[in-house]
């Protein structure tokens, strides 16, 4: 039979064996590769079960997968053998079908994408669909022939894990420039394993790069003492107040003397009014703004210190920053029976927030499950919500006006001439970001 330049052949005898041994061929490829993916994809509840169960198949899936260097080598030395072996049959086969002396180029074509389209599609892509829906049961059914095939393929497999861990030694200083950055990105492939540990493990990535004027107390929110304060007055602040620590100025807050601990001043509650309470100040410890948050952690561990001030570059004072402040950016807000209930926010419904003015972007960006860094671009130096709407505006606006940032709208609900104090913030749940931005 002639086709278009190329003699087809009826298939005989040898054809047939070979197209049978292709087909064999074929699912051990296809085997080899599920398991690939079912080893390499059990989960601590998989492994967990496994560990459970009394059956020999859940023992030895536990064996192999406790020496994942020589188990992903017996794939590959098996896989690898099974394919070359596909190609070397398949041109067989297409040399006792078809005569391609006519169109050599064409037949080369012909048998290239033949032979990729079957080690693709059946060897590679089906078989890994399949495991990565059925992991256990893929890596259960596995067990016994790649417990064989390990034994088989020993003497290559040691030898391709002796190259390996060489290669590895000789490289092993590349894996100390991994950067935040890309613990950062391997952890958003992780969302569906860590939940709530991932908020922690985020947290801890993004800890070195956080500054200080993020996190403080702006000096607006402070609770500070008069230097020249009588004692009774002093004594109802700390009660009223239920802070342990409140810092000291004389004159104004720009001049911080100290800070006065409430363990030092309550054993002479019953003094007069006259007591100097003032020998009781302790010396205040000054930060700049720009301060990175885990630098002042080690600091506030060799100072035994839990509170220092905040400065400006000019040398006023901008807040204050507590160690409760840094450990909340790890594991989120720490309340305690003291906290006032009060929050930051209210919720109206799915969509719709009432904020203060004050809050923190962060403490924002952490309420809405987005990214720290998603106004970094418009924030410029403003490190709270109000800020972020005056950056935009230029100025304080008006009551009502409307802002839309990104996928939120922001209404102003109350603002004077000296600040913005409520802000109405409605969610765009369909809002979807340009992949270009």
């Amino acid at each position: 039979m002639f086709l278009s330049g190329i003699n087809v052949y009826p298939p005989d005898f040898e054809t047939i064996t070979g197209v049978v041994i292709l087909i064999i061929l074929l699912i051990a490829s296809a085997l080899m590769s599920g398991s690939e993916v079912a080893y390499f994809s059990l989960s601590p509840a998989d492994i967990k079960k496994l560990k459970a169960s009394r059956d020999k198949n859940a023992q030895t899936v536990l064996k192999l997968y406790n020496m994942p260097e020589r188990l992903l080598s017996t794939i590959l030395v098996a896989n690898n053998t099974v394919n070359i072996a596909v190609v070397i049959i398949s041109a067989f086969i297409s040399t006792r079908l078809f005569d391609f002396s006519n169109s050599p180029v064409l037949g080369f074509i012909i048998q290239v994408l033949v032979i990729t389209f079957l080690l693709l599609f059946f060897g590679e892509i089906m078989p890994k669909i399949y495991a990565s829906k059925y992991v256990l049961k893929t890596a259960l059914f596995m067990s016994g022939p790649l417990l064989l095939l390990q034994k088989l393929f020993k003497p290559v497999t040691s030898l391709l894990i002796l190259s390996s861990s060489f290669f590895r030694r000789r490289t092993i200083h590349s894996h100390k420039n991994l950067s935040m950055n890309d613990l950062s990105d391997a952890l958003e492939l992780t969302t569906e394993d860590f939940h709530e540990d991932e908020k922690i493990l985020k947290g801890i990535v993004k800890f070195g790069n956080i500054n200080v004027s993020a996190i403080m107390c702006p000096r607006v929110d402070v609770l500070a003492i008069d230097i020249k304060s009588g004692f009774c007055q002093v004594i109802n602040k700390i009660i009223d107040s239920g802070f342990s620590r409140i810092p000291v100025y004389s004159g104004s807050f720009d001049d911080v003397k100290g800070i006065l601990y409430a363990k030092d001043v309550l054993p002479y509650s019953s003094n007069p009014d006259s007591f100097k309470w003032q020998a009781l100040i302790r010396p205040p410890y000054f930060v700049p703004e720009t301060k990175k948050i885990n630098d002042l952690l080690k600091e506030f561990q060799i100072k035994k210190m839990h509170m220092a001030i905040v400065i400006d570059e000019y040398g006023g004072t901008s807040g204050i920053v507590t160690l409760e402040d840094i450990l909340e950016e790890i594991v989120g807000e720490i309340g305690d029976e003291g906290d006032d209930e009060q929050t930051l926010f209210r919720k109206i419904d799915e969509k719709t927030y009432i904020f203060e003015g004050k809050v923190l972007l962060n403490d924002f960006c952490r309420i809405f499950n987005i990214e720290g860094d998603r106004f970094e671009e418009i924030r410029g130096e403003s490190e709270t919500l109000a800020g972020l709407i005056l950056e935009v505006t230029g100025e304080i606006p008006q009551n009502g006006r409307k802002i839309t940032i990104n996928e939120f709208t922001f209404i102003i609900e109350s603002a004077d001439k000296r600040r913005i104090r409520e802000i109405r913030v409605i969610k765009d749940t369909h809002y979807v970001k340009d992949p270009e931005v």
